[in-house]
């Protein structure tokens, strides 16, 4: 085996590791210590592929989101962009669940980072995965735009707009509702997406 295979099995075993510790729990921190003997690597080893914790912690949170959604739809040129946008905003929704699973997703984030004063490690979980979320959006929407669905431009906007739509919606999922949660849920999204893509969308 060369030294460069050897390094690259060495940050695959980190970032297995660091996704099973995330998987256990998304507050914890990922200290270098913690992850470096959960992938049975030294430390210099660790900080040789992820110089400090936020670029680890993005690498794990890309790697999760690969995992969830192996195939993005927003290269389905099949369809249409405002249907391409909507099918990826309901991958953000799926893993939340409805009900009960939404409920306890729900409760556990309320206890973690609402209840009281969320700690430095929770902060930084919550912030990460903030970061992530952003930059899956911010793709898509690059994406529409370089097909010319949407102007070239900063999407930040945008992107906040659409992250607040979807925690409305996940929320909205853990809460007891006489309509078909997915009825209205598709037609907020379709509301949503059309705001976004504006004059951008062909006229009947």
């Amino acid at each position: 085996m060369t030294q460069e295979d050897g390094s690259t099995g060495s940050r695959e075993r980190i970032l297995a590791a660091a996704a099973a510790m995330l998987t256990e729990d998304v507050t914890t921190s990922l200290s270098v210590r913690a992850v470096a003997a959960r992938a049975g690597v030294s430390t210099g080893s660790l900080r040789f592929h992820f110089p400090n914790q936020r670029a680890l912690r993005d690498a794990v949170l890309a790697r999760i989101y690969g995992h969830l959604f192996p195939d993005d739809q927003i290269h389905d040129r099949s369809l249409p962009a405002r249907d391409r946008l909507v099918n990826c905003l309901r991958q953000v929704l799926a893993p939340a669940g409805v009900g009960d699973q939404a409920r306890e997703a729900w409760t556990k984030a309320y206890r973690t980072y609402i209840a009281s004063e969320p700690s430095k490690q929770a902060r930084a979980a919550y912030h990460a995965l903030e970061r992530a979320g952003w930059h899956r959006l911010e793709y898509w929407l690059t994406v529409l735009a370089d097909e010319g669905a949407l102007p070239k431009e900063d999407h930040s906007k945008h992107i906040r707009f659409l992250s607040t739509v979807l925690n409305g919606l996940s929320i909205e999922r853990a809460l007891p509702a006489e309509d078909s949660i997915l009825q209205s849920e598709t037609e907020t999204l379709y509301t949503a997406v059309d705001c976004v893509l504006g004059r951008s969308q062909p006229s009947d």
